[in-house]
């Protein structure tokens, strides 16, 4: 039988995900280094950053002595590295929703937390499923969820896929995704399209650093009026949700999914 990890002491992260995760589970005071992207919780503001995904970098995360380094399942590379180095690592991979918990879970025995990681883990179990039995019954209006778009222009549109954490949030939201039969996280669409898929509302979702200002979430608004026979453009149903707990795949889940639900059912949550 191997012998059990001892727990870490000096943990870099490079995915704000599980940034988000270590904090929640009471391993803040592990951390000692994060991504270029990481932005909560306000703690991390004073951390040294070491990159992140296309650029990691290896001689900062070295000279920081870490005992676990948290990476994305794609970065071949840097494991490599950091194994020659003998340096622990925790593999993650983006996946759907009922992931989150998973992970929460597998980080907690990993890092010391076992209790805390399965309380909030459990508590976002919950959490969604409050929000099942709430818009349960009603109509589930046909949802494309944007997370991409060209600046003004309804090029480079990209969508939520049939597969992945935000086609499960827009499902469990009460919504039914347009795209849910095309097994991908994300889907390019054409205006053509769109047109095609006749979508009831249409949900553009941003990070809080991509927030609009109230003019200009007029003027993009405005650019789906080009598309006047769509259902959603016809019946006023064009929404943004500028938050970062709806596009990051953390421990904030359960308030995104809800902001979305509140977004398609108002009357639900009245």
């Amino acid at each position: 039988m191997a012998a059990p990890q001892a727990v870490p002491r000096r943990v870099i992260s490079l995915v704000p995900a599980v940034t988000e995760m270590l904090y929640a589970i009471g391993a803040g005071p592990q951390v000692v280094a994060v991504s270029s992207f990481d932005a909560y919780p306000p703690d991390v503001a004073a951390l040294p950053r070491v990159g992140a995904l296309l650029d990691p970098n290896v001689e900062r995360i070295l000279s920081l002595k870490p005992d676990l380094v948290l990476v994305y399942g794609s970065q071949t590379d840097l494991k490599q590295q950091l194994a020659r180095a003998k340096i622990q690592v925790f593999d993650y991979r983006h996946a759907g929703l009922a992931d989150i918990p998973v992970t929460i879970r597998a980080l907690g025995e990993r890092t010391g937390h076992v209790s805390q990681a399965a309380d909030v883990a459990s508590g976002i179990e919950r959490g969604l499923q409050e929000i099942r039995r709430t818009v349960a019954g009603r109509l589930r209006p046909k949802t494309l969820l944007v997370f991409g778009r060209e600046r003004l222009a309804l090029r480079g549109i990209y969508a939520s896929g049939g597969v992945g954490f935000m086609h499960d949030m827009l499902e469990i939201a009460g919504g039914e995704n347009v795209f849910a039969d095309v097994k991908r996280e994300g889907v390019e669409a054409s205006s053509e399209v769109v047109l095609a898929k006749r979508p009831e509302v249409i949900l553009e979702v941003r990070a809080s650093n991509s927030a609009l200002a109230p003019g200009d979430q007029d003027s993009e608004r405005a650019v789906w009026r080009t598309l006047a026979s769509v259902p959603a453009v016809r019946g006023g149903k064009v929404m943004f949700l500028t938050d970062d707990r709806i596009v990051v795949p953390g421990p904030r889940v359960v308030d995104g999914t809800r902001l979305i639900a509140k977004a398609l059912h108002p009357e639900a949550f009245r």
